[in-house]
Formats: C-alpha cells, sequence, structure tokens
C-alpha cells in the first residue's frame, strides 16, 4: 500500500474525528432540548439525567465522512463495494432511533433486524465460511444479529461499548493493512473504516467516564451492526480451497476481534438463566458491573475489558499469521484463563433471587442435569480431560519443535491411555472431593501425587501394549511438569485472583491490626474474605521487634504499639483490631486509652474466636 494511501485514510480519519467532536456536543443540546435524556433508573448504571442521541452524532460522522472521502478519491473504488453495507447500516440506525424516541419492545426491535439482515443476504452480502449456501446464509443473519446486539447489551457502562467498538475496528483496520489478500475490496472496506474509528474516538471524548452524552440503541446497535458487516468480510475467498484447520483459523479471526461483547452477552444470558430472569431484562449483573463490584472504578473496570479486547484484537493477529498448532495452544491458554476469570465473576453476587443450582425447580435444567454437571463435578473433570490434552500437545510440540507430522499418530494413540489414568489417578487421590476456592498446600501436595501416578501409569500402560516402541520419555518429563503446573493454577486461579484483584481494590474503613501472629492472620483472612465487615486491611503492629519493617501474607508490620499514632496519622487508620487471644481485653483496653490522647475517634474492637454447642 502506498502513501497516498495512507494519507487518504488519515485525512478520512481526522475528518471523522473533527465531525463526531463537534456534532456530539450540538446533539446533547437538542437532546435536552427535546427531552431526550436518560433517567436513573434501578435497573440502570448512571446516577444522573443524561443526553442521548449521542449515535445520531457517530452515525452522521460516519457516513458523512465516508460519501465525501469516497466520492473525491472514486467512488467506484471506495464507495460502491460497501454501499448495500451502509444502506442496511443506516436502517438499524433508523431502527434503534425509533426505539429512543418510542420506546419499542424488545420482540419488534429483533424482528426488524431480522428483516434488515436478510435483506443484506438477499442483496448478495454474506459470509463465505463453509461453501454451502444454505449454512452460510443462516450463520450470517446469526452473526449479524448477535453481533449488533452484543453490542447493545455491551453499552451498559461509560465508555465501555464505544470503546471496545474502536479497538475492534483498529484491529479489522490492522487486519486489512497486514492482509489484505485476505480481504474482498480491502481499499473501501479501510476508507469505510477509518471513518467509522475517527468518528468513535470523536464520541469517546465525551462518553468516557463521566459521560456527558449516551449513543442510544440508535449508536449500539449501527456500531454493532457494522462492525457485524466489516468482520464477515475477513478470509472471503480463501475457505473453499482450505483445510479445516485453515478454516479455524479464519473463523477465529473475526471472533477474536469482537470477542468481549461476544463473552458479556453469553456471560449474562447463561447467568440470568441460571436465576430465573429474562435475557432482555435490564441489570447491573454485565461483566463492568461485576468488576466494579469487587473493588474497582468505574474507569479501572471499563479498562481492564479495553484490555482484554486488546489481547483478543492481538491474538486475532497472531492466529493468521502463527501456524496451527501453536496458535491452537496460545488460543486455548487465553481461553482457560477468560473463563476463570469470567467464572470468578460470576460468584459475585448480584442478584436477590436464588440458583437454580441450589434449589430444584420445575422447566428449565432438570435437577438431574444440575445434578450431574454441578454436584458431580462433571465439569470439573471435563476441564481436566482439557488440561491433559493441552499438557501432552504441548510436551509433545517443546520436544519435536513444533513438527509434528512423524509423531501425530503416536501422539493420538496414546492421548485415550493419558486421560484415562489421570482422571483415574484424581478419583483414587481425591482430588474431585476438594474446592477450588480453599486450596492450599496440602493440595498442591495431593496434585502432585495425582499427575505422578497418572504419568507413571501411563507409561506402564504403553510399555506393556507398544513395548515403548516410537515414545519419547522426554516427552513425559515435560507432560509432568505442565500439567502439575496447569492443573495448580487452576485450583489456585480463585484465591490468585483474590489476591491480585479483591486486595488491591478493596475499600471501607482503614483497619490496623494489632498482633502478626496466627491470631491476626486469622482476622487478616476473615477481613480480605468477608465483605460484609466493610473493612480493608492497611497492615500490623507488633511487640515483636524482629517483625517490624517485614510484611505477613503480603501486609507490613509497621511498628509497635509505641509507634500506634504516627501509624493512625500517616495512614489515616479508622479501625484497630485487637487480635490476641490471651489478655485480650487488657491490651484493648490498653490501645484504647493510647487513642484516646491523640485520635478518640478510633474504634477499637477485639477479634474473638469461639465454638460454642
Amino acid at each position: 500500500m502506498d502513501s497516498q494511501l495512507y494519507l487518504t485514510y488519515a485525512l478520512v480519519f481526522l475528518g471523522a474525528l473533527c465531525a463526531a467532536l463537534l456534532l456530539t456536543p450540538l446533539m446533547r443540546k437538542v437532546a435536552f432540548a427535546t427531552g431526550q435524556v436518560a433517567v436513573p433508573k434501578e435497573s440502570r448504571w448512571h446516577k444522573k439525567e443524561t443526553a442521548l442521541l449521542g449515535g445520531v452524532a457517530i452515525y452522521m460522522s460516519t457516513t458523512a465522512i465516508w460519501a465525501v472521502g469516497a466520492g473525491y478519491w472514486g467512488w467506484v473504488a471506495f464507495g460502491k463495494p460497501f454501499l448495500v453495507v451502509m444502506a442496511a447500516a443506516t436502517a438499524i440506525f433508523l431502527l434503534g432511533l425509533a426505539d429512543d424516541l418510542f420506546t419499542m419492545d424488545p420482540q419488534h426491535k429483533l424482528a426488524g433486524q431480522i428483516i434488515i439482515s436478510g435483506a443484506l443476504m438477499f442483496l448478495g452480502f454474506h459470509l463465505q465460511w463453509t461453501g454451502y449456501k444454505t449454512l452460510d446464509l443462516l450463520l450470517s443473519i446469526l452473526w449479524l444479529v448477535g453481533i449488533t446486539n452484543a453490542f447493545n447489551l455491551l453499552d451498559n457502562m461509560d465508555g465501555l461499548s464505544a470503546g471496545i467498538a474502536f479497538i475492534a475496528g483498529a484491529f479489522l483496520f490492522a487486519f486489512c493493512v497486514l492482509y489484505p489478500t485476505g480481504i474482498k475490496s480491502h481499499l473501501s472496506i479501510l476508507l469505510l473504516m477509518a471513518s467509522f474509528l475517527g468518528a468513535l474516538l470523536g464520541f469517546l471524548f465525551y462518553n468516557f467516564n463521566p459521560a456527558s452524552i449516551f449513543m442510544g440503541d440508535a449508536g449500539s446497535l449501527f456500531i454493532g451492526f457494522l462492525l457485524a458487516c466489516l468482520t464477515m468480510q475477513v478470509g472471503s475467498g480463501q475457505i473453499r480451497t482450505a483445510g479445516f484447520m485453515h478454516l479455524i483459523s479464519i473463523i477465529a479471526v473475526p471472533i477474536f476481534i469482537v470477542f468481549i461483547p461476544i463473552l458479556d452477552t453469553t456471560f449474562v444470558s447463561i447467568t440470568r438463566k441460571l436465576f430465573g430472569r429474562r435475557i432482555s431484562q435490564g441489570g447491573r449483573d454485565h461483566s463492568s458491573h461485576r468488576l466494579v463490584a469487587i473493588g474497582f472504578s468505574e474507569r479501572k473496570a471499563v479498562s481492564i475489558l479495553y484490555a482484554f479486547s486488546v489481547v483478543s484484537g492481538l491474538l486475532a493477529l497472531a492466529v493468521y499469521r502463527l501456524s496451527s498448532a501453536v496458535a491452537l495452544v496460545i488460543a486455548v491458554l487465553y481461553l482457560l484463563f477468560v473463563l476463570f476469570f469470567w467464572i470468578y465473576l460470576g460468584k459475585v453476587r448480584v442478584y436477590s433471587e436464588p440458583s437454580i443450582l441450589g434449589q430444584e425447580r420445575k422447566g428449565g435444567i432438570t435437577p438431574v442435569l444440575v445434578e450431574i454437571t454441578y454436584r458431580r463435578r462433571l465439569l470439573e473433570v471435563l476441564l481436566d480431560v482439557a488440561l491433559v490434552w493441552l499438557a501432552y500437545y504441548v510436551a509433545y510440540l517443546l520436544r519435536f519443535e513444533g513438527d509434528l507430522k512423524n509423531d501425530f499418530p503416536v501422539f493420538l494413540r496414546s492421548l485415550p491411555v493419558i486421560i484415562a489414568a489421570h482422571i483415574l489417578s484424581c478419583y483414587v487421590f481425591g482430588i474431585y472431593r476438594g474446592i477450588w476456592g480453599s486450596a492450599g498446600i496440602r493440595d498442591l501436595m495431593d496434585y502432585a501425587k495425582a499427575v505422578t501416578a497418572g504419568t507413571i501409569l501411563t507409561i506402564l500402560v504403553l510399555l506393556g501394549l507398544y513395548r515403548f516402541a516410537g515414545f519419547s520419555r522426554a516427552v513425559f518429563v515435560i507432560y509432568w511438569v505442565l500439567m502439575l503446573l496447569f492443573m495448580s493454577l487452576s485450583r489456585l486461579s480463585f484465591r490468585l485472583f483474590d489476591e491480585g484483584l479483591q486486595r488491591r481494590n478493596r475499600s471501607g474503613k482503614k483497619t490496623l491490626i494489632y498482633g502478626a501472629g496466627m491470631g491476626g492472620q486469622m482476622t487478616l483472612r476473615e477481613i480480605e474474605t468477608n465483605r460484609a465487615l466493610g473493612l480493608q486491611a492497611v497492615g500490623f503492629i507488633d511487640d515483636n521487634d524482629k517483625l517490624h519493617g517485614r510484611k505477613i501474607q503480603g501486609y507490613p508490620v509497621l511498628g509497635g504499639k509505641e509507634n500506634l499514632i504516627d501509624i493512625i496519622k500517616k495512614y489515616q487508620i479508622q479501625q484497630v483490631i485487637v487480635s490476641f487471644r490471651e489478655n485480650g481485653e487488657e491490651r484493648k483496653k490498653e490501645i484504647k486509652d493510647l487513642c484516646q490522647k491523640a485520635a478518640p475517634e478510633i474504634k477499637v474492637v477485639r477479634m474473638k474466636l469461639s465454638i460454642t454447642e
């Protein structure tokens, strides 16, 4: 691509950016003048009346600058290929605007989206993934409607939907530049993307926290539909002659580009179903809301989802460039991390209703299925099957430096053996009786025993069946290390997230613990795990001089009681907990007397552990 084209796209981007910067505040004034404002509700996140119609600014900036740019630089090359798409996107925008102005029923809005998507299919714009026209048409409608509504649902916190759309669009632009042969009419798609990105960035100046204007359904449906159309073009025309793994890699590119909207929509749909709520029902149960619930600010919560979107976009670029084997391993590792993280978010209590996992319900998911998948740990077993495959596959890749052409049949022949041996050893050593959230050092020893036993059993079986012919001993050494690592990290994931997220972002009364022994550590654990206390541990004080300046479970021992007043002032302490079991009342009185002189507002309490009949 020559420098003249880059200059063209840069000018279009800047033109759309300036247009959005001018139109967005104008639409804010129009919204307040006409009463088009979002009023705070219990089921919504914002806390003040905020102007709508920001989507009008996004739409007008995108379409106007795109049309001007395409007309100036050559309508046939830059405008005509996506004229049908922009007509359909305009129809989607008008549908969303009608919902903003008159409030449509969800089923009517969905019907409108399907009709518009069907019309686009009729005019010849559809996926070319499978080579089967009927299946491609059905997948096209599902993709268009699904991604459109995913961005609509993602518009639940300041700057989130527009920011994720900007990141996705930027990676799609990069993909088109890096791999132009994989895109039909890539010149026209880049021009449209440049205009779209400029409009989104201009709007984000007013929509990022604290937002002064929302995009409304007109904006969220428009950006979702346009991104769905543009990602449909990734890899078009290469599928029919490609192998299965290449097909998977091409399909993975658009999925990873818009991964966060897909993930959040799936997550919310599942959790609402589990709690007997309608999927179309609004609520504060999205990924962003749960991040705020565990202690992040709104800006940090949105930034974390931005980061996930960036990683997904980078993975989309890597999948297309790397070998199929390496790309598969990286994708699986990332998806496993995402799985554990979002399960962790799913533990955050946001509903007043009990889950169907905790009671019998008529209809929907039957108690039998719940019993199998939840109480009998079937999902945990399935996870271990995936981890065994991953560890064994990576072991082969490392041993044979990524070339499995000659050894892949040996891998496939032994894979069922090593899976069966691992699952059996886990049952023997009681791994599936443990609770993930409380995994500790003793559990790690059991994991090591189970992995060791499973590996030895596999070797013995292969020795008996095949005399170990064709197998590498180094593979099983590498597998043992990887499997122990994967198994331990998976079981410790919730505790690691607690350590890495909740401690850093906990809010509440700043609390000092007097006593760094076992009683103090028990007190610390209770503060960290019991959010209802509303406390934030700052550190310890202790009478033992040797502990001063050291850390216990990540928290500093700030000094002794002789330093109490200085510590209270420096760290703005609001409460002191006395953790001594012996002479606790005397020590509590001593601390109270010290506080009365210089900090009478400090609350002094005592930790007690009692076991009664």
